[in-house]
This record gives structure tokens, C-alpha cells and sequence, in this order.
């Protein structure tokens, strides 16, 4: 006897289709694989093994760590190749041919960020494993390092959705990614320890700033921004640090998704 596919796993038939056309698309594509290796993975881990080798790890060199890898991840894996995806697959037609099918709006663009997702997944275990195996110490709390990568995907995916829609071809998403990445790399601790106070506190507001704040809680239980003299907070401690930066993720996360949902082009024509 046939039995009758449940409404649920037909509408998740499409996504798990097109997330796996998509990773197959991004395997293919050696620019992104290299970007999506070479930067997450061999610059924060050259930068710490370099900053250990005449001392003993601690938890600031790892809260470090994370944060490079963090800002590689979503800027040249998430984002730009979420960009360059659906620019790309709207440019050659694919877009306006997948609405004709049987998959949702939100799964069509939901799916070119999968790859980049489970490609940060693993960069961060790679990581993890490398800074925690040569003895730095254990995570103050490993949530707030989850609720970082976790809302920094959900961010720049719609951020790159957003970008796609004055980005022409894929050439052109070097030019048009420039604003993101520049707002982005504002968010660094180390920049916005420089700034002079107009400038930081709104830097503190930039959605990798975020990010960072909350990698940084996690991995020493100090803000990114903390004084080196500063007491660590403990795992308790440390939530009542996480509403600014959380609340700046889901700001931001409210923002792309309305503009997205204004701007998003499914034709070149359209």
C-alpha cells in the first residue's frame, strides 16, 4: 500500500533539493572552496599558533582567534557567496523558473545560504579543536559563541539578499559587498578601541560588533572591548551582558529581512 507523503516533509522536499544543487554548485566553484578554506581556517589559526608560540594560550588569544574566524566566515563565505549565488542564478533565468516549481519563495532563497552555513560549521569545529587542543582555556560560555555564528549567518545571508538587488552580475558583487564589509570590519574590537567616543558607540551598533561582543563574552567572559585589566564574569555573569549584542543582532536581522522583502529581484527584467 502507497502512503501518502505528510504536508510537512513535501514542503521540505524542495528546500533539501535545492540546498544540495546548491552545494554542488558551490563545490564546483573553486573560488568560493578556496575563500571558504583558506580564510576561515588558515589566517586565524596562523595568527594564533603565532601569538602562542612564546606563550601559553589564554582566553583573550582565543576569544581573538574566534573573531577572525568569525569575520572570514560570514564576509567571505557567508555573505559573499550568497551574493555571488543568487546574483548569478538570477542573471542566467533560474530564479524565475524555480517560482514556477513547487518550492516557496523563502526556500528558494533560503537555499544558496545553506552551503555557506554548514562550510562555517565545520571551519569552526576545525578551529575549535586546534585553539582548545593546544590548551587554551576551556570557554566561559560556549552559548553565547553559538548565539554569535548562529545570528551572524542569519544576518549576512539576508544582508547579501539584500545586496543582491543592486549587484548586476556576479563581477559587479566585488563593488557592491564593499559597504557591507566596510560596516563589518568597523565592528572589529580592535578598530573600535581606537575610535574616538562619537565614532564607537555607534560602531558598538554594527551587526559584526555584535558578533564580536558575544564570541568575546563566550570565550573570556570579558566584552570585546573589555581593558585588559578587567575581571572576567562567569558563566552566570555573563548573560547579563548578552542583551545589547543580541538585541543589535536582531535589529539588524528586522532591518535585511523588511529590505529584502522590499528589494529582493527575481528577474534582471523584473
Amino acid at each position: 500500500m502507497t502512503t501518502l507523503a505528510t504536508p510537512t516533509s513535501f514542503r521540505r522536499r524542495p528546500l533539501a533539493a535545492l540546498a544540495k544543487a546548491e552545494f554542488v554548485q558551490f563545490r564546483r566553484n573553486k573560488t568560493l572552496v578556496y575563500m571558504a578554506t583558506l580564510f576561515p581556517i588558515g589566517i586565524p589559526l596562523a595568527l594564533y599558533l603565532i601569538a602562542i608560540r612564546n606563550q601559553s594560550p589564554t582566553a583573550s588569544t582565543a576569544a581573538v582567534t574566534f573573531e577572525t574566524l568569525a569575520l572570514a566566515a560570514l564576509l567571505f563565505v557567508q555573505y559573499y557567496s550568497v551574493l555571488s549565488m543568487v546574483t548569478t542564478r538570477r542573471s542566467e533565468g533560474v530564479l524565475k523558473r524555480l517560482r514556477t516549481g513547487e518550492a516557496a519563495d523563502w526556500q528558494i532563497q533560503l537555499a544558496p545560504a545553506i552551503p555557506g552555513a554548514l562550510v562555517t560549521l565545520s571551519c569552526t569545529a576545525v578551529v575549535v579543536a586546534v585553539v582548545y587542543g593546544t590548551g587554551a582555556p576551556a570557554p566561559v560560555n560556549p552559548i553565547a559563541i553559538a548565539l554569535a555564528l548562529i545570528g551572524g549567518v542569519v544576518v549576512f545571508s539576508l544582508l547579501a539578499l539584500a545586496t543582491s538587488a543592486v549587484t548586476k552580475n556576479a563581477e559587479a558583487a566585488q563593488i557592491t559587498s564593499l559597504p557591507v564589509m566596510t560596516v563589518a570590519m568597523v565592528g572589529l574590537a580592535s578598530i573600535r578601541k581606537v575610535l574616538p567616543d562619537r565614532l564607537s558607540e555607534p560602531a558598538d551598533w554594527t551587526p559584526f560588533a555584535a558578533v564580536s561582543d558575544l564570541i568575546s563574552l563566550g570565550a573570556s567572559g570579558k566584552p570585546a572591548t573589555a581593558a585588559a585589566s578587567d575581571v572576567a564574569l562567569d558563566f552566570a555573569g555573563t548573560f547579563a551582558e548578552l542583551g545589547r549584542p543580541f538585541a543589535t543582532l536582531a535589529i539588524w536581522t528586522v532591518l535585511a529581512l523588511a529590505l529584502t522583502r522590499k528589494s529582493f529581484r527575481w528577474d534582471d527584467r523584473g
